[in-house]
Parts: C-alpha cells; structure tokens; sequence
C-alpha cells in the first residue's frame, strides 16, 4: 500500500509511521510543517499528486483547554481538517482512516462506552473532534473513525513520559483519582490502524488496550512502581480540584464492538503494554548512558 500519515510528527503519528512501514508499505509522513490539514489547496495538491491507497489522520489540535479560548482554530483543524482529506481522498478513491477521542462522550454512563452510545461532547475540543468524525463520514463512504483515549508511548512527551520524568527526580506527583479511561499504548494502536487499514471496512471503531480500564491516579502509580520508583510519590487529587477551563468525562472508558466481529482480536491488557513501554524507555536510556 501507498500510505500518507498527516501528523506524523506526533505521538501516534510517529507510531503509525513506525507500524506501516515496518509492513513494507511505501509511507509518506508529513508533520505539521509539511502540510497543515486545514489549508484545502494544501491537501488537495498533496493527495493528488501522491495519489496514496490509504490517508491516516493523526493530525489535531490536542490541547483541550487552549481550545476553550479559541473555538475558530479547533474547529478549523479538528473538524475542517478531516473534512478537507476525505473530500480529497473521494478525488483520489483513497480509504481515509481519521483519529477521533474518548471525550466525545459526557462521561456519564457507569460502565464502558461503545458506538451504540451517543456521543454527548462538553468542550470546545471534544466537539470539534466529534465534528471531525461526522463530516468526513458525510463526504466519503471510506472513511474509518478511530475513538481512542489515555494514549502513551515513546518518542515524545505525554502525560505519561512527563510523570515519570517528574518522579525520577523525585518530584511529588498529583494525578486525578475519580477519572477514569482505558489507557493506550501509540504503537499497539498504531498496529490496530494498520489491521484497518487492510480490512477497508468503513465505520466507527473503538481502540484501547483491554482490561477493564484505570482511574488517571492508578495508571501512572502503576507507571511508576513499574520503572522502580515509589508509588508514595503520587499524591491522588480529584478532578474538580483542578478547576481547568475545560470539561473532561469521569468516565470514557471504550470497549469495540465491531473488532470481534470482524477478526479482530482484543489488544494487549494495559499493564502488558505499560509495562513494555516502562522496559522500552528504561533499555533507551542505558543505550544513551556514555
């Protein structure tokens, strides 16, 4: 397959990178500086001329509170962006794969949501993004949804990496104990990506590593009790505490209904792969030590 990866730059962008290529595909990562999503001469011209099989979308605007404050560059990037690349994928006959977020849901529901549940955003970001599933499904019949949430990995700082790096230097920690999701490590996703990609099987899917999920407070004690420091380190707070500017669900645990039903086999229990991803760091630090 000829692939293009927008976001390439980014934590799943590079994970997605990583996994197609190592496939044999002929891959095209472009990061933000490359190609901005949102400019429709930019995308158009891009996609035509590389004419690729499939598009991946890891591009977005991520930062949930800095959307709040500017509604227009959200839904710019997050809704217009993808519209932009199925339209352009329709010219091309491309499938379109596009990342979508756990935070479209409200939060409310007591167990784990699945695509019969309606989404309920209530931030500008999550509506932005929820905008950024909906109207590439309305332009392009080929368009894969991608909800995934809690995401780690390597090769780029994320909540998890920044918490670690916080506790070797033996830095109290305060993570949010009445939070909960499923956490997902960027290359297992970025492997359920490239599973997709080549069933071209058109809807909305849920991708998180299995078990039954983790409050925000459990998940990085469990980090940091994995890469040898002391748990004592986190100290549990409540989300309200915070006082953010954004809305965040207490709950947006996901669970797929469509991957059993296709082959698709559960994805690796999430302290399997957080504790991979605490022995991958640990190993690239001692090959970095002089």
């Amino acid at each position: 397959m000829k692939v293009i990866i927008t976001g390439a730059g980014g934590l799943v962008g590079r994970a997605a990178v990583t996994a197609f290529g190592a496939k044999g595909d002929s891959v095209i990562g472009l990061t933000r500086d490359d190609l901005d999503i949102s400019d429709s001469m930019a995308v158009h011209e891009q996609i035509g001329s590389a004419s690729p099989d499939v598009v991946v979308n890891c591009a977005a605007w991520t930062d949930v509170d800095g959307c709040e404050f500017d509604h227009q560059r959200a839904m710019r990037v997050n809704a217009r962006g993808p519209e932009l690349l199925a339209i352009a994928c329709r010219g091309a006959g491309a499938l379109l794969i596009t990342i979508s977020t756990d935070y479209v849901f409200d939060g409310a529901k007591a167990g784990f949501y699945t695509q019969r549940d309606q989404p309920n955003p209530q931030s500008v970001y999550a509506k932005s993004k929820l905008e950024g599933e909906r109207r590439p499904q309305f332009d392009w019949a080929r368009t894969i949804v991608v909800r995934s949430g809690y995401i780690f990995g390597e090769g780029g700082r994320n909540y998890l990496s920044k918490f670690l790096e916080y506790a070797r230097a033996g830095t109290p920690l305060k993570a949010i104990s009445d939070c909960f999701g499923t956490p997902t490590y960027a290359p297992h996703l970025a492997e359920r990506l490239y599973q997709l990609a080549k069933l071209d099987l058109p809807g909305v899917y849920h991708v998180v590593n299995g078990g039954e999920g983790a409050s925000f407070s459990e998940f990085i004690e469990s980090g940091v009790k994995m890469a040898g420091m002391d748990p004592a380190l986190v100290e549990s707070i409540s989300m309200d505490s915070l006082a953010r500017p954004a809305a965040r669900p207490r709950n947006s645990r996901l669970r797929c209904l469509l991957s059993p039903a296709i082959g698709l086999a559960e994805m690796p229990h999430w302290c399997d792969a957080l504790r991979e991803y605490v022995d991958r760091t640990a190993q690239a630090a001692r090959s970095q030590t002089p």
